[in-house]
């Protein structure tokens, strides 16, 4: 695939994590919202759901920008040494600027089913992680160990591609080790670690739809004191998984 002329990183990272979001939490609108032809098939179906999302904006971005689609990347990618500090400001904007949009069109394409959905905490899934049983704890240390493997992982998929040398337009990310091993390592995570808060391992992923809840005429709380949990433990978990791959090379 070549590379368009008018798309630049920014915007590559904007439309890569919209499409994200709107593929991963429009499984779970699917799955959760009532009336909806997928309504009550499973977290099978929403790992497999997320998974197809990662590959989808992965495949997008991933010429453009690397598809980091994710601030933990991004973050671990500049702390090992793989990409460039003064870009992370800007990728982590993208991908928030994406996120919230992802959220809005998911919002809007299952409007009528959001209408007609009693349950409030269901509502608030369509948009942004939540524990199983609320623990500071074991949630923080949940999030942090579910990214701690998507990076590190990451990491050596990717094997020699990320040996480039650090420069401000290099696009190095997820994009470059190919959408299907992400996507498949997502699922696996889904599957496996996912049960205790809905493994956000994205604080974008989290945060921006959440920010969209607030906004949105949808009834309930949006869970701020929830809030910081998937988007620390994410990042802690990323720079946990950075400094043991440079200890290990």
């Amino acid at each position: 695939m070549q590379n368009s002329k008018n798309m630049t990183p920014f915007i590559a990272e904007i439309i890569g994590t919209m499409l994200l979001i709107l593929l991963g939490n429009g499984v779970v609108a699917n799955v959760v919202l009532s009336g909806t032809k997928g309504n009550n098939s499973g977290w099978i179906v929403i790992t497999a759901g997320w998974a197809f999302g990662v590959f989808v904006g992965v495949t997008v971005a991933g010429p453009i920008s690397g598809a980091h689609l994710n601030p933990a990347v991004t973050i671990a990618l500049a702390i090992a040494e793989k990409f460039a500090w003064n870009q992370v400001g800007i990728y982590i904007l993208a991908q928030l600027i994406g996120a919230m949009l992802g959220a809005f069109l998911v919002w809007l394409f299952h409007k009528d089913h959001f209408a007609i959905t009693e349950d409030e905490g269901g509502k608030l899934a369509c948009f942004c992680t939540g524990p199983a049983i609320r623990n500071t704890f074991s949630n923080l240390t949940s999030e942090i160990i579910g990214t701690f493997v998507l990076i590190f992982v990451i990491f050596y998929i990717a094997g020699p591609e990320l040996t480039l040398s650090i420069d401000s337009t290099a696009k190095i990310g997820l994009g470059t080790i190919g959408a299907l091993p992400v996507a498949i390592l997502v699922w696996a995570l889904g599957l496996s670690l996912g049960g205790t808060t809905g493994y956000a391992i994205n604080p974008a992923r989290d945060l921006g739809p959440r920010i969209m809840h607030a906004i949105l005429p949808v009834k309930g709380s949006s869970d701020w004191s929830y809030a910081w949990i998937p988007i620390v433990g994410p990042i802690i978990g990323a720079a946990l998984a950075a400094g043991l791959y440079l200890v290990l090379q």
